[in-house]
C-alpha cells in the first residue's frame, strides 16, 4: 500500500445473495486527488462508494481510508467487525453527498448544516452556527440560511447537502451522482462548488455522468462495468482515446 494513499481498495468483493456486484476492485486514491468513477447503471459504482464508509459491508478484500481498515479490525488473519460506535467514528471523517438531498424538511438550511456537528461532535450551537453560515456562503447560499428545503430549488438543496457534509470537516468527500436528480440548468451551480473544493485540495471520489467535469476537474478516471474496473487512467486520455472496446462502446453513447 502506498504510504500516503487516502483510499486503498484491495480485491474488494460485494454480493447481495447470489448476485455479485463487485468482483475484486483494486484502486488507490491519493490525498488531494479528484477521482472520478464512470460506467453504466448497475456497474457497481454507487455500491463501491457506499462500501468506503461502511454503509455496505464488503464480502471480501480490504478497504482502507487514510491507512485505517474500514469497518473491521484485523487480528492475525481474521477480521472482526467494528462496533457501531467505532464505525460511526470512522464515518465522521468521510463526507457523503447522495443523488437525493436527504435534508431534514422541518429544519432551515443553516439548521441542517449545524445538526451533525452539534449532535455528533457535541459542538456548541454558536460555534456550529458560525461555521454553518460560512459554509452556506461558500456554496453561494448565504441569503438562504433561514429557508426551509421546500423553499429551495433542487440545486440549492444539493448545495446545502454539500455544506452539511463539509460541516463535519471531513478528510474525504464522496459524491454519488450528485447532479443526476437536478434539472439541467441547475447542474452548473453544484459542479462549480465541487470545482472550488477540488481547487482547495479536498480529496474527492465522484460517481458521475458529467463527462465534462471528469475531463476538466478529475485527476484520475475509472470506467467500471459489471463489477470490475475495465479501464483506469488520466481522464482526458480515457475520454478521447479509450483502449478497451467496452469503454469505447459506453463513451460513444454518452459523449
Amino acid at each position: 500500500m502506498t504510504a500516503n494513499a487516502m483510499v486503498k481498495a484491495e480485491g474488494v468483493h460485494k454480493s447481495y445473495g447470489s448476485v455479485q456486484v463487485l468482483k475484486g476492485i483494486d484502486l488507490e486514491v491519493a490525498p488531494r486527488e479528484v477521482f472520478c468513477l464512470i460506467g453504466p447503471s448497475g456497474s457497481g459504482k454507487s455500491t463501491f462508494l457506499r462500501c468506503i464508509n461502511h454503509l455496505e459491508k464488503i464480502n471480501g478484500g480490504r478497504l482502507y481510508v487514510d491507512g485505517e481498515l474500514v469497518g473491521y479490525r484485523q487480528q492475525g488473519n481474521k477480521l472482526h467487525e467494528l462496533k457501531d460506535r467505532e464505525v460511526a467514528a470512522q464515518r465522521r471523517d468521510i463526507g457523503m453527498v447522495f443523488q437525493r438531498f436527504n435534508l431534514f424538511p422541518h429544519m432551515t438550511a443553516v439548521e441542517n448544516v449545524m445538526e451533525a456537528p452539534v449532535q455528533v461532535k457535541r459542538e456548541t450551537k454558536s460555534v456550529a452556527r458560525e461555521r454553518a453560515l460560512k459554509l452556506l456562503d461558500r456554496v453561494g447560499l448565504a441569503d438562504k440560511a433561514g429557508n426551509y428545503p421546500s423553499q429551495l430549488s433542487g440545486g440549492q438543496q444539493q448545495r446545502v447537502a454539500i455544506a452539511r457534509a463539509l460541516a463535519m470537516q471531513p478528510k474525504l468527500m464522496l459524491f454519488d451522482e450528485p447532479t443526476s436528480a437536478l434539472d439541467p440548468e441547475l447542474v452548473g451551480d453544484v459542479l462549480d462548488v465541487m470545482r472550488s473544493l477540488a481547487e482547495e485540495g479536498m480529496t474527492m471520489i465522484v460517481v458521475t455522468h458529467e463527462m465534462g467535469f471528469a475531463r476538466e476537474v478529475g485527476d484520475s478516471l475509472v470506467f467500471m462495468d459489471d463489477g470490475v474496473v475495465v479501464e483506469a487512467g488520466n481522464p482526458r486520455d480515457i475520454l478521447t482515446r479509450p483502449q478497451h472496446e467496452r469503454t469505447k462502446s459506453f463513451l460513444s453513447k454518452v459523449l
